[in-house]
Protein backbone atom coordinates (compact mmCIF):
# COMPACT_ATOMS: atom_id res chain seq x y z
CA UNK A 1 0.00 0.00 0.00
CA UNK A 2 1.28 3.42 -1.16
CA UNK A 3 2.03 6.44 2.16
CA UNK A 4 -1.24 8.11 0.22
CA UNK A 5 -3.67 5.43 1.58
CA UNK A 6 -2.16 4.84 4.59
CA UNK A 7 -3.11 6.23 7.84
CA UNK A 8 -1.99 7.30 11.34
CA UNK A 9 -3.79 8.11 14.10
CA UNK A 10 -1.42 10.75 16.82
CA UNK A 11 -3.15 10.96 20.23
CA UNK A 12 -1.57 14.17 22.18
CA UNK A 13 -1.42 14.97 18.49
CA UNK A 14 -2.21 18.81 19.32
CA UNK A 15 1.14 19.88 20.83
CA UNK A 16 4.39 19.19 21.26
CA UNK A 17 6.12 16.02 19.84
CA UNK A 18 2.56 14.50 19.47
CA UNK A 19 2.14 17.71 16.80
CA UNK A 20 5.31 17.49 15.44
CA UNK A 21 4.77 13.59 14.63
CA UNK A 22 1.65 14.28 13.17
CA UNK A 23 3.08 16.57 11.01
CA UNK A 24 5.91 14.19 9.91
CA UNK A 25 3.50 11.76 8.77
CA UNK A 26 1.51 14.46 6.71
CA UNK A 27 4.22 15.30 4.98
CA UNK A 28 5.30 11.81 4.59
CA UNK A 29 1.46 11.31 2.41
CA UNK A 30 -0.34 9.46 5.61
CA UNK A 31 -3.82 10.52 6.07
CA UNK A 32 -3.76 11.75 9.49
CA UNK A 33 -6.04 12.07 12.60
CA UNK A 34 -4.89 14.40 14.88
CA UNK A 35 -6.08 13.20 18.57
CA UNK A 36 -6.47 15.45 21.51
CA UNK A 37 -8.41 16.47 24.37
CA UNK A 38 -7.50 19.87 23.20
CA UNK A 39 -10.00 20.89 20.85
CA UNK A 40 -9.28 24.26 19.47
CA UNK A 41 -5.59 24.12 19.60
CA UNK A 42 -5.73 20.61 17.80
CA UNK A 43 -8.00 21.70 15.68
CA UNK A 44 -5.60 24.77 14.54
CA UNK A 45 -3.03 21.84 14.07
CA UNK A 46 -5.09 20.00 11.60
CA UNK A 47 -6.14 23.40 9.36
CA UNK A 48 -2.55 24.06 9.23
CA UNK A 49 -1.88 20.73 8.35
CA UNK A 50 -4.41 20.56 5.43
CA UNK A 51 -3.41 24.53 3.91
CA UNK A 52 -0.34 22.52 4.13
CA UNK A 53 -1.27 19.91 1.40
CA UNK A 54 -1.41 16.79 4.19
CA UNK A 55 -4.63 14.95 4.58
CA UNK A 56 -5.41 15.57 8.31
CA UNK A 57 -8.16 15.68 10.51
CA UNK A 58 -9.30 16.43 14.19
CA UNK A 59 -10.81 14.11 16.51
CA UNK A 60 -11.08 14.76 20.04
CA UNK A 61 -10.70 12.13 22.62
CA UNK A 62 -10.18 12.28 26.37
CA UNK A 63 -7.24 9.24 26.72
CA UNK A 64 -8.27 8.55 30.08
CA UNK A 65 -11.78 7.89 29.77
CA UNK A 66 -12.54 4.12 28.69
CA UNK A 67 -15.60 4.78 27.07
CA UNK A 68 -14.74 8.21 25.15
CA UNK A 69 -11.60 5.83 23.82
CA UNK A 70 -14.20 3.11 22.93
CA UNK A 71 -15.89 6.09 20.66
CA UNK A 72 -12.87 7.56 19.41
CA UNK A 73 -11.53 4.23 17.90
CA UNK A 74 -14.65 3.61 16.76
CA UNK A 75 -15.61 6.29 15.18
CA UNK A 76 -11.85 6.36 13.59
CA UNK A 77 -12.38 3.06 12.17
CA UNK A 78 -15.65 3.51 10.94
CA UNK A 79 -14.72 6.99 9.14
CA UNK A 80 -10.89 6.36 7.65
CA UNK A 81 -10.52 2.93 8.46
CA UNK A 82 -7.41 1.20 10.66
CA UNK A 83 -4.48 2.63 11.20
CA UNK A 84 -1.56 1.63 9.88
CA UNK A 85 0.45 3.56 12.49
CA UNK A 86 -0.89 4.41 15.99
CA UNK A 87 1.74 7.42 17.83
CA UNK A 88 0.47 7.30 21.79
CA UNK A 89 1.80 10.67 22.40
CA UNK A 90 -1.03 11.70 24.92
CA UNK A 91 0.43 12.40 28.20
CA UNK A 92 0.81 15.48 30.89
CA UNK A 93 4.57 16.28 32.59
CA UNK A 94 4.93 16.53 36.47
CA UNK A 95 7.46 18.86 38.04
CA UNK A 96 9.99 17.33 40.96
CA UNK A 97 8.36 16.73 44.17
CA UNK A 98 9.30 14.87 47.45
CA UNK A 99 7.91 10.90 48.24
CA UNK A 100 6.42 12.70 51.63
CA UNK A 101 5.24 15.38 50.10
CA UNK A 102 3.26 14.68 46.95
CA UNK A 103 -0.09 14.59 46.09
CA UNK A 104 -1.16 10.89 45.85
CA UNK A 105 -4.14 12.34 43.25
CA UNK A 106 -1.58 13.75 41.49
CA UNK A 107 -0.14 10.39 41.07
CA UNK A 108 -3.58 8.63 40.10
CA UNK A 109 -4.36 11.58 37.68
CA UNK A 110 -0.40 10.65 35.59
CA UNK A 111 -0.86 6.90 35.52
CA UNK A 112 -4.76 7.27 34.58
CA UNK A 113 -3.14 9.51 31.72
CA UNK A 114 0.39 8.46 30.98
CA UNK A 115 -0.38 4.60 31.26
CA UNK A 116 -3.63 3.71 32.07
CA UNK A 117 -4.16 6.37 28.56
CA UNK A 118 -1.60 4.45 26.43
CA UNK A 119 -2.97 0.95 27.08
CA UNK A 120 -6.55 1.75 26.38
CA UNK A 121 -6.08 3.13 23.04
CA UNK A 122 -3.36 0.60 22.05
CA UNK A 123 -6.15 -2.27 23.21
CA UNK A 124 -9.11 0.02 21.08
CA UNK A 125 -6.97 -0.47 17.76
CA UNK A 126 -4.85 -3.41 18.21
CA UNK A 127 -7.65 -5.20 17.90
CA UNK A 128 -8.87 -4.43 14.25
CA UNK A 129 -4.88 -4.25 13.64
CA UNK A 130 -4.08 -7.75 14.63
CA UNK A 131 -7.68 -9.24 12.53
CA UNK A 132 -5.75 -6.46 9.23
CA UNK A 133 -2.29 -8.77 9.91
CA UNK A 134 -0.62 -5.54 9.70
CA UNK A 135 0.16 -2.34 11.96
CA UNK A 136 2.89 -0.24 13.62
CA UNK A 137 2.59 1.05 17.35
CA UNK A 138 4.82 3.26 19.07
CA UNK A 139 4.80 4.86 23.10
CA UNK A 140 5.94 7.42 24.36
CA UNK A 141 8.86 6.50 27.00
CA UNK A 142 11.49 9.33 28.47
CA UNK A 143 14.69 9.46 29.98
CA UNK A 144 12.84 8.57 33.28
CA UNK A 145 12.46 5.18 32.22
CA UNK A 146 16.11 4.82 32.50
CA UNK A 147 16.82 7.02 35.68
CA UNK A 148 15.41 7.67 38.94
CA UNK A 149 13.77 11.14 38.98
CA UNK A 150 11.93 13.28 41.59
CA UNK A 151 8.81 12.59 39.10
CA UNK A 152 7.73 9.97 41.44
CA UNK A 153 4.31 9.47 39.28
CA UNK A 154 5.83 10.57 36.16
CA UNK A 155 9.07 8.37 35.94
CA UNK A 156 7.14 5.33 37.66
CA UNK A 157 4.78 5.35 34.78
CA UNK A 158 7.02 6.19 32.21
CA UNK A 159 9.22 3.48 33.51
CA UNK A 160 6.13 0.96 33.51
CA UNK A 161 5.80 2.02 29.77
CA UNK A 162 8.76 0.17 28.86
CA UNK A 163 7.25 -2.85 30.13
CA UNK A 164 4.03 -2.52 28.96
CA UNK A 165 5.52 -1.72 25.23
CA UNK A 166 7.69 -4.96 25.84
CA UNK A 167 4.68 -6.88 26.31
CA UNK A 168 2.27 -5.56 23.95
CA UNK A 169 5.33 -6.65 21.32
CA UNK A 170 5.22 -10.23 22.52
CA UNK A 171 1.75 -10.72 22.27
CA UNK A 172 1.08 -8.94 19.39
CA UNK A 173 3.75 -9.60 16.86
CA UNK A 174 2.32 -13.19 16.04
CA UNK A 175 -0.66 -11.24 14.47
CA UNK A 176 2.01 -8.56 12.60
CA UNK A 177 1.76 -5.86 14.84
CA UNK A 178 5.00 -4.30 15.96
CA UNK A 179 5.10 -1.78 19.12
CA UNK A 180 7.78 -0.06 19.84
CA UNK A 181 8.39 2.89 22.03
CA UNK A 182 10.73 6.00 22.04
CA UNK A 183 12.20 7.44 24.77
CA UNK A 184 12.73 11.18 24.41
CA UNK A 185 15.31 13.25 26.39
CA UNK A 186 14.99 17.08 27.25
CA UNK A 187 13.02 18.48 24.26
CA UNK A 188 12.12 22.11 23.73
CA UNK A 189 8.33 21.41 23.19
CA UNK A 190 6.16 24.56 23.98
CA UNK A 191 5.73 22.29 27.68
CA UNK A 192 9.45 22.26 28.27
CA UNK A 193 9.98 25.81 27.33
CA UNK A 194 7.18 26.97 29.39
CA UNK A 195 8.62 25.02 32.65
CA UNK A 196 11.97 27.24 31.90
CA UNK A 197 10.15 30.29 31.59
CA UNK A 198 9.17 30.00 34.98
CA UNK A 199 12.35 28.65 36.29
CA UNK A 200 11.13 25.15 37.33
CA UNK A 201 13.62 23.89 34.90
CA UNK A 202 17.44 25.11 34.45
CA UNK A 203 18.25 24.54 30.85
CA UNK A 204 22.31 24.87 31.25
CA UNK A 205 22.24 21.89 33.01
CA UNK A 206 20.11 20.28 30.87
CA UNK A 207 22.66 21.53 27.81
CA UNK A 208 25.59 20.75 30.01
CA UNK A 209 24.86 17.12 30.96
CA UNK A 210 24.11 16.76 27.13
CA UNK A 211 27.13 14.97 25.04
CA UNK A 212 25.45 16.85 22.33
CA UNK A 213 25.41 19.77 24.08
CA UNK A 214 21.83 21.19 23.30
CA UNK A 215 18.01 20.17 23.47
CA UNK A 216 16.49 17.66 21.40
CA UNK A 217 13.81 19.19 18.88
CA UNK A 218 10.09 17.58 18.60
CA UNK A 219 11.10 17.28 15.13
CA UNK A 220 14.17 14.85 16.40
CA UNK A 221 11.84 12.74 18.08
CA UNK A 222 9.17 12.21 15.12
CA UNK A 223 11.06 11.77 12.75
CA UNK A 224 12.26 8.39 14.99
CA UNK A 225 8.70 7.84 15.48
CA UNK A 226 8.01 7.70 11.92
CA UNK A 227 11.52 5.44 11.25
CA UNK A 228 9.45 2.97 14.15
CA UNK A 229 6.13 2.66 12.20
CA UNK A 230 8.29 2.40 8.28
CA UNK A 231 9.22 -0.57 6.64
CA UNK A 232 13.07 0.11 6.95
CA UNK A 233 11.90 -1.01 11.17
CA UNK A 234 9.91 -3.84 10.31
CA UNK A 235 12.30 -6.54 11.79
CA UNK A 236 12.45 -4.01 15.23
CA UNK A 237 9.76 -4.97 17.98
CA UNK A 238 9.51 -4.26 21.88
CA UNK A 239 12.48 -1.74 21.66
CA UNK A 240 12.58 1.34 23.23
CA UNK A 241 15.23 3.95 21.92
CA UNK A 242 16.48 6.73 23.44
CA UNK A 243 16.33 10.05 21.79
CA UNK A 244 18.32 11.99 24.12
CA UNK A 245 21.23 14.27 22.61
CA UNK A 246 23.66 11.70 24.31
CA UNK A 247 22.23 12.61 27.97
CA UNK A 248 21.87 9.03 29.27
CA UNK A 249 25.68 8.60 28.50
CA UNK A 250 27.44 11.71 29.14
CA UNK A 251 25.63 11.72 32.56
CA UNK A 252 26.99 8.25 33.30
CA UNK A 253 30.36 9.29 31.67
CA UNK A 254 30.55 12.52 34.76
CA UNK A 255 29.14 10.78 37.25
CA UNK A 256 32.36 8.08 37.27
CA UNK A 257 34.51 8.10 40.09
CA UNK A 258 37.59 8.36 37.80
CA UNK A 259 37.83 10.79 35.09
CA UNK A 260 40.87 11.39 32.85
CA UNK A 261 42.85 14.46 32.72
CA UNK A 262 41.45 17.84 31.18
CA UNK A 263 42.40 17.82 27.69
CA UNK A 264 44.89 21.08 27.29
CA UNK A 265 44.10 24.64 25.59
CA UNK A 266 44.37 24.37 21.82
Amino acid sequence: MDQEHKLAVVTGGASGIGEAAARRFGSAGYRVVVADVNEERGKSVARDMQQSGAAAEFLRVDVSKEDDVRRFAAEVIERFGVPDALVNSGGILQNAVRLLEVDVAEIDRLYDINVRGTLLVSRAFAREMCRQGEGAIVNLCSLTTYRPSAQIGYAVGKAGLKMMTEVMAAEWGPSGVRVNAVAPGYTLTPAMQARIDSGERDPQAIIDMSALKRFVKPAEVADAIFFLCSPGASAITGSTLPIDCGWLVRSAYLAYASQPAPQPEA
